[in-house]
């Protein structure tokens, strides 16, 4: 008999997603079923984003309308980067939740602590001193319970735990958590920690289970990691040697077991200088050409400020190479505007790089002050009206220069992976974050088809099979 049905609310990137896939693989292994909505479940699990404020609003929002919405006696649990970054802070700052769990890094098992059993009362801790770092609002007219317990940092691990089928012919796969980089910007290592890879073994048996599940096989794998690049790095330290001259680094070796495995391997959030030749060279033998670069800026003295490596002759140097070897080559990259001491004509110049680069895709963030980063003490911090400017017109700019290779496809034949019905992918578009390939709908999911490109709308193309689905 199941303990009760679950809603799980997943908010942020696909690592996120990643870790809530393999949350819903254990709630269901513990008994719990999904539910349709979260108004009819027992359960309502929030794995929350802590990356920028934005993204913290957004985050205590969903909580806070999940908290109004579940039916009476349902448990309300709130997990993710927040609730590591914040812990007992969170837990006072919302007392509609019945529980705040971090599951970042491996500690001992805390046995009934790691989820709040459906129907039981909810243990309580006494409020902390310092609010969280979000406006959060009225408590909407609901009678203020006390204040939830925080179980802490990582009351589990969920990198090391197996994970359900796909619903979807593609899976993000995360090859490793945290990271060893120090960026001026950026707060995850202080709540996720030093880079830790999972063992090649681990992730292959996780990628071969999707690829062979019954129901719905993945035909493409998408690895993701804060510092995917680095992964493996970590391992080879802790074994007490560095690779042998002219063996293939960590990464390498894994896409290459995995390409092996699945028809697509796609890499996301490769850092510029670990983009070495034999990562490029492995890249492309597998068939997806995609490569999105974390590149944050391209002005020297900013990347510098940033602690960041490389500028943008360097950056156009290496996408150009890429280009030569590979002229269908995709490229994806995210900028960051408004970092202290970005000047007027640090941004000139990176649009002029956007221009020179005529990148496929790319993200534009006004810069967020985050507390116990460099950046946040840095001076000459950027007015966030002039950082909006600055970002508006880099979109703007994009904007053109994606439509036009958008515009540039049409009348090509290529592979498409259907999504789902008149949803599908060619190599040139990564899950979720680009555009899709319109299809008739008559194609089902799972299924590739050679597909010719008919027409561009937007971000969007419109294609027609040209031959049968296979």
């Amino acid at each position: 008999m199941a303990k009760g049905r679950y809603w799980l609310q997943t908010l942020g990137c696909p690592k996120n997603q990643v870790d809530s896939d393999k949350l819903a693989g254990l709630l269901e292994t513990d008994g719990f079923v999904p539910s349709a909505c979260p108004e009819k479940a027992d359960l309502v699990v929030v794995n929350t984003c802590a990356f920028v404020e934005a993204a913290r609003q957004e985050s205590i929002e969903a909580v806070l309308e999940l908290a109004g919405a579940r039916r009476a006696g349902a448990r309300l649990v709130v997990t993710g980067c927040m609730a590591e970054r914040y812990g007992d802070e969170l837990a006072s700052a919302l007392p509609e939740v019945d529980l705040v769990a971090g599951f970042g890094r491996p500690l001992a098992p805390v046995g009934s602590e790691r989820m709040v059993p459906v129907g039981a009362p909810a243990p309580r801790a006494a409020p902390a001193a310092a609010p969280v770092p979000v406006e959060l609002g009225a408590p909407r007219g609901r009678t203020s319970p006390p204040p939830a317990r925080s179980a802490g940092l990582a009351s589990f691990d969920l990198l090391s735990l197996p994970r359900p089928a796909s619903a979807a012919p593609w899976a993000y796969v995360k090859v490793a958590e945290g990271c060893d980089r120090r960026c001026g910007f950026c707060a995850i290592p202080s709540f996720r920690g030093t880079q830790r890879s999972r063992p090649p073994a681990d992730v292959l048996a996780e990628v071969r289970s999707l690829a062979c599940a019954q129901a719905m096989p993945v035909n493409e794998v998408v690895l993701v990691a804060q510092d995917l690049a680095s992964y493996g790095r970590d391992r080879t330290a802790h074994h007490g040697g560095a690779r042998r001259a002219g063996s293939p680094t960590p990464l390498v070796s894994l896409v290459e077991a995995v390409a092996g495995m699945v028809r697509r391997t796609r890499l996301l959030y490769l850092y510029p200088s670990a983009l070495t030749s034999e990562l490029v060279e492995v890249v492309l033998a597998t068939g997806v050409p995609y490569f999105d670069l974390s590149l944050q800026h391209v002005a020297r003295p900013l990347l510098a400020r940033m602690r960041r490596w490389g500028d943008g002759e360097r950056f156009l140097e290496r996408i150009a190479a890429i280009r030569r070897a590979e002229p269908r080559a995709t490229f994806r990259s995210s900028f960051i505007l408004g970092y202290p001491g970005e000047t007027e004509e640090d941004h000139d110049e990176l649009l002029s790089f956007l221009d020179a680069a005529q990148l496929d895709w790319a993200g534009f963030f006004t810069f967020s002050k985050e507390t116990g980063t460099l950046a946040a003490r840095l001076e000459g911090q950027v007015p966030g009206e002039l950082a909006l400017e600055r970002l508006r017109e880099c979109v703007e700019l994009q904007d053109t220069i994606t439509a036009r290779r958008r515009d540039a496809l049409v009348g090509e034949v290529r592979e498409v992976l259907v999504d789902a019905p008149g949803r599908g992918r060619t190599v040139h578009e990564a899950p979720e974050i680009d555009g899709v390939v319109r299809l008739p709908a008559s194609l089902p999911a799972g299924s590739i088809a050679d597909v010719e490109l008919t027409a561009s709308l937007g971000i969007d193309l419109v294609g027609a099979p040209v031959g049968a689905g296979r």
